[in-house]
């Protein structure tokens, strides 16, 4: 498992996760298609107050990754139904890529849901994010196709789940 830990982002932290988040996403080939999301990438403040932002950080400190928790009534859930938490925004820095660390994340919000009594995590992932989908797979999550979807035309979505009691 990553040598880090993860807690909440620090309201000071708000501008680096936001950039970390944004240069995970360039770093995995996305090109803003739509600039607003990356304004809502940067945006960490939002989501802090209307889901749960975690950090990866090492022993002294440095972030190293992040991810959003949406737990039911979360203004950033964007495909959960009923019993289901919402995972959002994994991104790992460049540098601190193949240590576990979105792994660590993933399983961290699979705690949350588990803790919150849910009956499964769901997120949706790019379907170029073959890396992303590899790590799910190996986790337990399973692909949803009837659940897949577009934000945009030119984007689709892949929507995986897992329920938190099952999961390798």
């Amino acid at each position: 498992m990553a040598d880090c830990s993860i807690r909440l982002a620090e309201p000071g932290e708000y501008p680096a996760v936001g950039e970390l988040t944004l240069e995970a996403y360039a770093a995995d080939g996305f090109d803003a298609p739509e600039a607003d999301y990356a304004t809502v990438l940067l945006d960490a403040a939002d989501r802090a107050r209307e889901a749960e932002l975690y950090v990866a950080v090492d022993a002294d400190g440095t972030l190293l990754g992040t991810a959003t928790y949406c737990p039911p009534g979360s203004s950033y859930a964007e495909i959960a139904g009923p019993g289901e938490a919402d995972f959002r925004m994994l991104g790992v820095t460049p540098a601190a890529r193949g240590r576990g660390i979105g792994e660590a994340l993933v399983r961290h919000a699979l705690r949350r849901a588990g803790e919150q009594g849910l009956d499964a995590l769901v997120l949706s992932s790019a379907e170029y994010m073959h890396a992303a989908h590899r790590l799910y797979d190996r986790i337990g999550f399973s692909h949803v196709p009837e659940r897949d979807w577009r934000p945009i035309p030119s984007v689709l979505l892949h929507v995986y789940r897992a329920e938190p009691a099952s999961v390798r």
